[in-house]
């Protein structure tokens, strides 16, 4: 499982940077300044979670008794799909209804952060 995580993070790490090229390069001399900077915060909060996916593969290694640490990650991935995706759409689209379900992966987010945090604190590492 740890090895899925990482290769997540990795790949996701990896669309970040394609994505940030994009908007630094297309995407600046198309999109409005209000939507270039939603664009720019999906790929910063993105960014973040790749690497927390990353750590949350490594702490799976080192707490393999942690079932919460995969929760962890599943919460970060799903955050980075309705946060971050849904930042992109709505920049990329102009569709701003989309916009209610950011809320839920900015949620997902935090959770899975907790829930990291919760593991590391209750469980001895191997």
């Amino acid at each position: 499982m740890s090895r899925i995580f990482i290769a997540l993070g990795a790949v996701n790490a990896f669309v970040c940077v394609v994505l940030g090229a994009l908007g630094a390069h297309w995407l600046k001399a198309t999109l409005t300044a209000d939507m270039l900077t939603s664009f720019q915060i999906g790929v910063q909060y993105h960014f973040y979670h790749a690497f927390g996916l990353i750590l949350v593969g490594l702490a799976i290694d080192r707490f393999p008794q942690a079932r919460t640490l995969k929760f962890a990650g599943i919460l970060m991935m799903t955050g980075i799909v309705l946060f971050s995706g849904t930042l992109y759409v709505v920049s990329l689209t102009g569709w701003r209804g989309m916009g209610m379900v950011a809320p839920l992966g900015g949620s997902s987010y935090m959770a899975g952060w907790l829930l990291f945090a919760y593991a590391a604190l209750k469980h001895k590492s191997a």
